[in-house]
């Protein structure tokens, strides 16, 4: 863990440096960048959200619910309790 935590570390410390060697009018385009992805990224997200909701035709379908365990096809095998067979053993092997 704490290797992990030094590579972080390291890590971080170049990309800081990598970015402080940055003029400031790049590194004002590269946040003007970012930021406009992040307003487009949250605008569709908006939209998204808006078109799915005027969508809708607001009913809810209430059904049954199933069993799943009864659905599942059964094994041809037989199961069986392993616990009181385990008890058995041990009782006989105590002769």
């Amino acid at each position: 863990m704490r290797k992990l935590r030094t590579n972080m570390d390291k890590w971080f410390a170049k990309m800081d440096g990598r970015w402080r060697a940055l003029s400031v009018g790049k590194q004002h385009k590269y946040t003007l960048y970012f930021f406009t992805g992040y307003l487009l990224l949250t605008a569709g997200v908006i939209f998204k959200v808006w078109y799915d909701t005027a969508k809708s035709d607001n009913s809810i379908v209430i059904e049954h619910i199933e069993n799943p365990v009864l659905k599942m096809k059964e094994s041809p095998t037989l199961l069986q309790d392993t616990l009181q067979t385990i008890l058995k053993n041990k009782i006989y092997e105590r002769k």
